[in-house]
């Protein structure tokens, strides 16, 4: 609705997460540094936590973008599963055949295990990502260490990454998860932008969607770092509802008050919330008033100890 009036191609500040609009600031060029890293011949788990909203999901989707040919991927957007339910996941992921009437944990072990090994004797490499990684039971955690067992003298046939939110890495440190734990290989916790951050970040989602001049004035970037915290999500949400509200009061540019706007609408925040200030005048006689209230205990105390 609003692209043709800011001059743009495209929405800038949509949340889904289009590898085209990714910002790689100096947080995100490390975590998928970590991610690549531990994606290395000898790597067994790797680890990307962050908070809501950080952009986790969009790393690991430029990750994906940059495979080579030869991987076959598994990916386990919602982990909320049982032991069996997770490795009939795999199995459906990785284009592996069964039969449901008999599926059992021993069966799709070795139907995975089987893959595996087909997967590796035909220079192939298997990559297993599970998404929202926090919602795993200890007991699902322990199924995957074991598929990981299986490998060469120089590599494992099945590398894993776990994404997941801050309590994921609570989770590893249980001690019934410590030989999981032992095998991450790379871990990174991605944390939310800052202040210059967030401008270059609004500035080239702008450029990507055909926008090069400046859109948000000062007052509003600082305030869309007040209001996201640094958060990508967040500022999405706020940058796309604050240009709908430009573009219908005919705004050539975002301001801050169409900022605290957006932040009322999304994060139920009242705009530019009135401060109970106190009148210049009024100080003076509340010193001169807390002055006398002092002296009158002083002298109440004196009187009371004679």
């Amino acid at each position: 609705m609003y692209t043709a009036f800011f001059g743009l191609n495209s929405q800038p500040f949509s949340i889904a997460p289009n590898p085209e609009f990714m910002y790689l600031g100096n947080r995100h060029t490390e975590a998928l540094a970590h991610l690549r890293y531990g994606l290395g011949d000898a790597g067994g788990f790797v680890l990307l936590t962050g908070e809501v909203g950080t952009g986790k999901t969009t790393v690991s989707r430029c990750l994906l973008a940059e495979l080579p040919a030869n991987t076959q991927v598994a990916f386990i957007l919602n982990p909320t599963l049982s032991e069996l339910e997770l490795l009939a996941a795999i199995c459906d992921e990785l284009k592996i055949r069964y039969k449901k009437t008999d599926a059992s944990l021993k069966l799709l072990t070795d139907k995975i295990t089987g893959k595996l090994q087909k997967n590796h004797q035909a220079g192939i490499n298997t990559i297993l990502i599970i998404d929202e990684a926090q919602h795993l039971q200890p007991a699902v955690l322990e199924q995957l260490r074991l598929l990981t067992n299986l490998e060469t003298n120089t590599k494992k046939l099945l590398q894993v990454i776990l994404i997941g939110q801050p309590e994921l890495q609570q989770l590893l440190q249980r001690q019934d998860l410590r030989q999981l734990a032992q095998r991450i290989t790379a871990r990174y916790h991605l944390m939310p932008l800052t202040l210059p951050e967030v401008k270059y970040y609004v500035e080239h989602r702008l450029q990507v969607a055909g926008c090069s001049r400046p859109v948000f004035t000062e007052a509003a970037l600082k305030k869309l770092f007040e209001f996201s915290g640094g958060i990508p999500r967040l500022l999405n949400l706020l940058c796309d509802r604050a240009l709908l509200g430009g573009y219908s009061q005919q705004k050539a540019q975002v301001d801050g008050r169409l900022i605290e706007l957006a932040a009322a609408e999304i994060l139920a925040i009242k705009p530019a919330a009135a401060k109970a200030t106190l009148p210049v005048w009024l100080w003076p006689l509340l010193f001169v008033l807390c002055l006398a209230l002092g002296v009158s205990l002083s002298l109440l105390w004196l009187q009371t100890s004679v």
